[in-house]
């Protein structure tokens, strides 16, 4: 059974899933699921994640939703090593990307955003909103960096769910303007992110619709 990705393109949970799934060197095959027109709303999509969210990845004879999940899956039934071995180490990885994936992402979720957006009747715009969370976010998380347990990645000298984390909120801050020059640990660790393959070929520019 091949392995497929239900996915949009900017969605930084996708964008997680996508690098993990190409450092196991899976084939695998991606579906969009259009969140600007409410595809995933669609009764398809509600039957295969009730949440209405992306990503689902079908796999293994499995259908299985929530990003970090998915990657933690994929971390054990293909060794990855994207969580250190040792209790400590796994609080601390865990630690980096929940301070990402559950504190930065949800409240600048295009839904969340928007609602906001509507309900304060212009005083408040995308592009504030953004800029108020991923920012400061953004601070906290390089300040978490500054630590011996750093190396070449967020822990370490590999790849960890931290860092698979980071990449797309790093896409977000570009993407919506945000100053992250002064974050010179992070910058340190997304050149290093950037050279590898995988993480090169889950970019969304190689997964954006043609228009």
């Amino acid at each position: 059974m091949q392995t497929v990705l239900y996915d949009y393109w900017r969605s930084s949970a996708s964008y997680r899933v996508r690098i993990a799934l190409g450092l196991a060197g899976l084939d695998w095959r991606a579906v969009s699921v259009d969140l600007l027109t409410g595809e995933n709303r669609g009764a398809d999509n509600l039957a295969r994640n009730p949440q209405g969210l992306v990503p689902t990845l079908e796999i293994d004879g499995l259908r299985l939703t929530q990003s970090l999940a998915i990657i933690e899956y994929l971390d054990e039934t293909r060794g990855l090593g994207l969580l250190p071995a040792d209790a400590a180490g796994k609080a601390r990885v865990r630690a980096l990307a929940y301070a990402i994936a559950m504190e930065i992402h949800p409240v600048c979720n295009l839904s969340v955003a928007r609602h906001a957006v509507q309900a304060s009747g212009g005083a408040i715009t995308m592009e504030s909103w953004m800029a108020r969370f991923i920012g400061p976010g953004l601070a906290a998380f390089d300040q978490m960096l500054d630590s011996p347990a750093t190396g070449r990645f967020c822990h370490g000298d590999r790849p960890t769910l931290a860092d698979l984390c980071l990449v797309p909120q790093m896409y977000n801050a570009a993407r919506w303007g945000i100053d992250t020059a002064g974050l010179t640990r992070i910058g340190a660790i997304m050149a290093a992110m950037n050279d590898i393959p995988a993480v090169q070929a889950a970019h969304p520019d190689h997964f954006k619709p043609e228009s």
